[in-house]
């Protein structure tokens, strides 16, 4: 029988971490939340410890100022707790795409040394779950020569890829911490009105892609009168249980896992994650197949809805950063917007209200200087706002701008035009 690691407190389980260690943290809903506490107390016997994470949830005392030189943050996706880390240097943003970060790890492009993450409790075989986010915790979990886990009696045991035997732990830490939850609240005028628009586009027997916010939120609320969707996401969220639950998404028409809504993460309510504990129809799987494009491409036509910071009026995305400030990452955005065009009837949609809350443009002449672009004007297709369809496929930059402008803010729409006249001819 392979052996069952030592259960012990979270001190003496980060005791083990000593400097010059790179360590792998599970994000989203599964943050070990109480292992980062700890890590933070103990920072300062540390020095040069790199954490290599996604979206972590929760407060941050490990991205405290004084513990430069001790721990250094590398995000592939940057939260709002992480802003000011990044722009003080205690952070440094890696851009990636999600579909490859499993393979940053096995292929030791970036070597771990310990990996933190959130389980379920183990079954009677010995298997815990690493529950509400596969992505690529389980590349880390296999390619660290430590791997501490955080059993968590709230989390729930989600089949798929995602179970490991404990075997695999160096150590196993008790907790019983509620997990973080979301709660985006009713989308506004805007948000609706994108959401009814987006809906439009969307056949019966689509397969969607859609993430958490108030516009994802707005197309699920749209889609009630829609029949045979399937759900092949990155991740899902309350919009999308909804549909599930009224049998809107039966996944019956998908050809990747019919059946079954697939996902490489979860993050929303506890319902959403009740719902999934131990419910063979829904799966979790790395993000390496669940992002493929090569995957999603097989399922009918794969609509996927993404958002934006800004589009320009050649159709360029940018959705990662405000000019050069980092504000969140690449994600799986290009993953998914090349699979839905390379499906059979996909529709790749950036979705987004014209203007930003603080009453910014998001239908811009150019970028701000220094804007990534995660998603390229060649790439683009479908570009939604509360004041219409932009499809680009297939248009010329003049074309482009005509369309883009013309479902841009009404205030900003004359602006953009001499905008992209002094553009052309400069």
């Amino acid at each position: 029988m392979p052996a069952t690691p030592p259960t012990m407190s979270a001190a003496d389980a980060i005791g083990l971490i000593q400097s010059g260690h790179r360590v792998f943290v599970h994000g989203a809903a599964a943050t070990p939340m109480a292992l980062l506490e700890e890590l933070a107390r103990q920072a300062p016997r540390m020095h040069g410890v790199e954490l290599v994470h996604l979206h972590l949830e929760g407060p941050a005392p490990y991205a405290a100022p004084e513990l430069e030189g001790h721990l250094h943050l590398t995000p592939m996706f940057v939260g709002a707790s992480l802003r000011a880390a990044v722009k003080s240097g205690l952070a440094d943003y890696l851009p990636i795409f999600l579909s490859e970060t499993p393979r940053l790890f096995r292929s030791r492009r970036r070597p771990l040394d310990v990996a933190m993450v959130s389980v379920s409790p183990p079954d009677k075989h010995g298997f815990v779950s690493l529950g509400t986010s596969v992505d690529c915790a389980k590349a880390a979990v296999e390619s660290a020569g430590i791997a501490i886990a955080l059993v968590n009696t709230n989390m729930p045991r989600i089949l798929g890829e995602g179970l490991v035997h404990v075997s695999a732990f160096s150590a196993l830490v008790e907790s019983n911490a509620p997990l973080p939850v979301h709660d985006i609240g009713a989308p506004g005028i805007a948000e609706r009105e994108v959401g009814r628009r987006v809906a439009e586009l969307v056949e019966d027997g689509a397969t969607l892609q859609l993430g958490i916010g108030a516009v994802p939120d707005a197309v699920c609320a749209a889609l009630g009168g829609h029949r045979d969707l399937g759900i092949h996401s990155e991740m899902w969220s309350d919009g999308a249980l909804k549909l599930i639950l009224s049998g809107v998404i039966n996944n019956s028409q998908k050809v990747v896992h019919p059946g079954i809504s697939v996902a490489t993460f979860l993050l929303g309510s506890r319902a959403v994650y009740d719902h999934a504990h131990d419910n063979v129809s829904v799966m979790l799987r790395e993000a390496s197949f669940v992002n493929d494009p090569h995957i999603i491409r097989k399922n009918p036509r794969v609509t996927a809805i993404n958002s934006a910071v800004e589009v320009d009026i050649t159709g360029q995305v940018c959705a990662d950063s405000v000019g050069t400030r980092v504000i969140s990452g690449v994600g799986g955005q290009m993953d998914f917007i090349r699979g839905a065009s390379l499906s059979e009837g996909g529709k790749p949609i950036i979705a987004l209200t014209s203007r930003a809350p603080r009453g910014e443009a998001r239908i811009v002449p150019t970028l701000r200087p220094g804007a990534g672009v995660v998603t390229t004007r060649a790439h683009v297709q479908y570009v939604v706002t509360e004041y219409g369809v932009a499809d680009l496929y297939g248009k010329t930059l003049g074309e482009r701008a005509r369309m883009l402008i013309s479902i841009a803010h009404p205030d900003d729409r004359e602006g953009l035009s001499r905008a992209w006249h002094a553009l052309k001819d400069a």
